[in-house]
Parts: C-alpha cells; sequence; structure tokens
C-alpha cells in the first residue's frame, strides 16, 4: 500500500511515512492510491471474527489492509492497547441503541474524553509511539481543534515518549468543560494555546507552520488533525462495527447520518463506503455554518471568512473551511491531481470559492458516492434533543441533535430508507448549557469527570500569527 498526494506530488509513501507527515510537500492531503476492496465473504469473516473476538480484532484486520509496514503481531498489539474496557468502559466499544423510525445511535464517547475523537486519537498514540521509538525520533504535534480534538489529542499522548503536543484553541470558542480538559493538563509536554481568533484561523496557522519546510523539518513537526489519514483510517472502523451491528448481511444497505465541519468523520464513512461496506447514503449534517451543506445541495464550495463563522451551540462545528474536503474532491474528479490544484489552489486562491454543478462529476455526488445533506439550527437542535428526550428517555448532545435531526428530515422527506445509523459526538456533560435550554436540567457528571472544571487554566495567549506560533514552539523545544 502505498500514499499518494491530492496535488500530484510525484513520490508515494508507505504508511509510515505519512503518520507523521500531516501534509504533502506540494500541500495536498495523503491518500491511497487505492482503496481497497471488500467482498461478501471478506465482510462476513468480519462479522465473525467481531462477534468471536471483539472491537480490537476488527480494527487490526481493517487497518492491516492500509499498513503494511507494520508486523500484525505489533499492530494487534496497538490495537488491543488503543480499544478495550478500561479506556472505553465498555467491551463492545462502540455499542449502537435502536431508537423510533429505524434510527440508531453509534455510541463514540465512552472514551477518556467523551467524544468521538478518542476513538481516532487512542489508535494514533500507539502508532506514533510505536514509530518514534521504531525510528529513535521525536516529534513535535501541532494542532487545532474546535473543542474535542485537543482534549482526545492530549490525553491520548501523555505520557507517550519522544512527543509534544502544542493544541491551537479560538479564544472564547469552546464549553467551560471542554476548556477544562485541555486547559487543566498539568504536563511540561502539552501545551495549549487560545488564539485570537476563530478555529479555522487556527487550523490557518497550522497549515501554514507545516507548509514551512525547514521549520517542520527543524522542529520535527507532526499532525493529529483529521489531515492525518491515520485517524481517518481509525475512523473507518467504527463505520464497519456499525453495519455489523444494525446489519451484518452483505446484502442489507445501512446509512449513516453524521454531524461534521470538517469533514473528517464522514469521510472516514466515505472511505468505508468506497472499500465496499455495504452503506447506503452518507449523510452531511452540518450547523448554521452551512458550507459543506451548501455544496451538496448546489455543487458549490464557498469557504467562509472568519468574521461570517458563526458561534453556535454545537461549537465543535463552527468551522467553515473543511479541511479533509480535498480529499472528498479528489475522489469526485477521478483522482485528477490537476484539476485538484485548479480547484483548491487556484480558484479558492483567486476566486473564493469553486463551482461543480451542472457538471457530471456533481452528479456523481448523490448518485455514485451517496450523499446527502441538511442544515440544523439553535431551535431545531433543541427541538431534537427534547424529542429524542421524550420519545426515547435518552439524552443527546448538540452535534448529535443536529445529525438526529437532518436524518429524521431525510426520512420524511422519502430521501433515504431505515436503517440510519446517527454518529454520536459527544456525552451531553460537554454541553450542559444547552442541554438545561432543552430539557430543563443540567446532564449529570460521570464520576471520572467530577472535578474537571475545578482545576487549574495553563494556556498560552497568543494573537492570530504565524510567527507567535513559531516562537512559541522554538522556545518550548530549544529550551
Amino acid at each position: 500500500m502505498r500514499y499518494i498526494s491530492t496535488r500530484g506530488h510525484e513520490t508515494s509513501y508507505a504508511f509510515t511515512d505519512i503518520l507523521l507527515r500531516g501534509l504533502a510537500p506540494d500541500g495536498g492531503l495523503f491518500v491511497p492510491q487505492s482503496y481497497p476492496q471488500v467482498d461478501a465473504d471478506t465482510l462476513r469473516q468480519w462479522t465473525q471474527l467481531f462477534q468471536r473476538d471483539g472491537y480490537p480484532a476488527l480494527a487490526t484486520a481493517i487497518m492491516g489492509l492500509f499498513i503494511d509496514d507494520i508486523p500484525t503481531a505489533d499492530l494487534e498489539r496497538m490495537c488491543q492497547a488503543a480499544y478495550n474496557r478500561e479506556v472505553f468502559a465498555t467491551d463492545e466499544v462502540t455499542p449502537v441503541t435502536p431508537l423510533s423510525d429505524g434510527l440508531w445511535l453509534l455510541h463514540l464517547s465512552n472514551g477518556p474524553t467523551a467524544a468521538f475523537k478518542d476513538m481516532a486519537m487512542q489508535m494514533l498514540g500507539q502508532l506514533f509511539e510505536y514509530v518514534l521509538a521504531r525510528e529513535g525520533r521525536e516529534l513535535n504535534i501541532l494542532g487545532a481543534t474546535s473543542g474535542d480534538t485537543g482534549s482526545s489529542a492530549e490525553y491520548a499522548m501523555l505520557g507517550k515518549r519522544g512527543v509534544r503536543v502544542f493544541m491551537l484553541t479560538p479564544a472564547g470558542r469552546m464549553s467551560a468543560f471542554q476548556q477544562a480538559q485541555m486547559f487543566g493538563l498539568d504536563d511540561p509536554s502539552i501545551v495549549n494555546v487560545a488564539v485570537d481568533g476563530v478555529f479555522d484561523d487556527c487550523q490557518d496557522l497550522v497549515k501554514a507552520v507545516s507548509a514551512d519546510a525547514d521549520f517542520k523539518q527543524r522542529y520535527r513537526i507532526g499532525a493529529v488533525n483529521s489531515i492525518n489519514f491515520a485517524r481517518l483510517l481509525a475512523q473507518v472502523v467504527y463505520y464497519v462495527a456499525a453495519w455489523i451491528q444494525v446489519s451484518g448481511d452483505p446484502n442489507h444497505r445501512v446509512s449513516f447520518s453524521v454531524p461534521t465541519g470538517n469533514f473528517g468523520d464522514v469521510c472516514a464513512g466515505h472511505i468505508a463506503r468506497s472499500m465496499g461496506v455495504p452503506i447506503d447514503r452518507l449523510i452531511v449534517a452540518t450547523n448554521e455554518n452551512d458550507v459543506l451543506d451548501e455544496f451538496f445541495r448546489t455543487g458549490v464550495y464557498r469557504p467562509r471568512a472568519s468574521a461570517q463563522t458563526w458561534a453556535t451551540s454545537s461549537p465543535s462545528m463552527d468551522i467553515s473551511k473543511a479541511s479533509n474536503f480535498e480529499r472528498f474532491i479528489f475522489d469526485v474528479v477521478g483522482r485528477d491531481a490537476s484539476r485538484v490544484r485548479d480547484l483548491f489552489v487556484k480558484q479558492l486562491g483567486s476566486e473564493g470559492f469553486f463551482d461543480l454543478s451542472g457538471t457530471g462529476d456533481f452528479a456523481a455526488v448523490r448518485s455514485r458516492f451517496g450523499f446527502l445533506s441538511g442544515k440544523s439550527t439553535h431551535a431545531d437542535r433543541l427541538d431534537s434533543i427534547a424529542s429524542v428526550y421524550r420519545h426515547e428517555d435518552v439524552v443527546i448532545d448538540p452535534h448529535t441533535a443536529d445529525a438526529w435531526g437532518v436524518a429524521r428530515e431525510a426520512l420524511r422527506a422519502g430521501a433515504v430508507e431505515p436503517p440510519i445509523v446517527v454518529l454520536e459526538t459527544a456525552l451531553p456533560v460537554k454541553f450542559a448549557q444547552t442541554i438545561e435550554e432543552a430539557l430543563g436540567f443540567v446532564p449529570p457528571v460521570p464520576a471520572r469527570f467530577a472535578d474537571i472544571e475545578s482545576a487549574g487554566r495553563r494556556v498560552v495567549d497568543l494573537p492570530n500569527d504565524v510567527d507567535a506560533v513559531k516562537d512559541l514552539i522554538r522556545r518550548h523545544v530549544d529550551g
């Protein structure tokens, strides 16, 4: 298995080479040269494997199709260390709950930071430590978070040899619980940074630092954001696990409704579908920052400026530049790297948008690739939270509510058939204010988080300036 850039860089790479690189040298994103294909027999074998040996065994089988430069025994050991009851509080790791009208809830928030990002980050921490030890190297992770990626990354990297984390956050844009999870960590290898801007500014700073090849090499900069393909690969596993639990019949397709702003979570579903996993529709659910919904409705991709990126009650999706979208468009345009460069470098750079409407490529987005989309507002998510609690006696967080509401509307419109699996984003306690507004009570705090908001704050304030970020890294690495 070799990996290439979406923008056509002439060199291909092995998995462990791209694991520590983040962006490709030409600014593109790494993707497999081709997706492994699975048939009905393989799907049946995976079903039996999951039912007999559990999630770690399934993860080993799926990830092993993409990783051929790590011995299987080592990969299996890492999957066992990442996915177990001690880490995720349940043997199933990602259990499902049936809801009404053919909807299912996929529980992805049982990990140490109560967010779905733990599903990928726990594995990424294992992979980083393994490769760094094998190569005798150190890594300085530079990431950006709108809420959950940061804490998941930091908890996954805590205590890992040879790893520092510099995590950029949009100042004042995360919930109190999210801030407490990150800023309460007291470890010299973890550096939290509050940037004067929105998430997209933080994301742009990460890309700008990574684009400086000399700085990146000297300071050994790596990525944990979803531009890192290893994260998406780890997420592919829970789509398969969900399909097995809801169906397990290779002739029976399942749809997924995915709350997303950065297109990472749903991109993993696209990869699973492209491999041959029986997925019918992939429903993109956005909040008021509806750049992705606009594209899937109109064919126009028009990222917003920082001033037009709204602060909402589903803050982890307050994103207007979807970092993983380029991977999907690469597939949509037939893996034509020259077209990707034209769309993402020339057209976005000069015009601020690109338009695929009226093209066969855009027609294939729904017919061939199975995508639908919808938008949810604050009022919608309050209604969704209240409705799920009233009818199911289940409390869902605001992002999951976006996905549930959009899925319900798609069902009512006849755009999709059940079953639909709604992907959970986080435990409700992380967004207590919105839950209280919807239901009239504050969700209970799990015992393991009882004192989290009383911890101290360890965070560095910085302007929205790439040189300031570089100086911070220099000070910590050079001493």
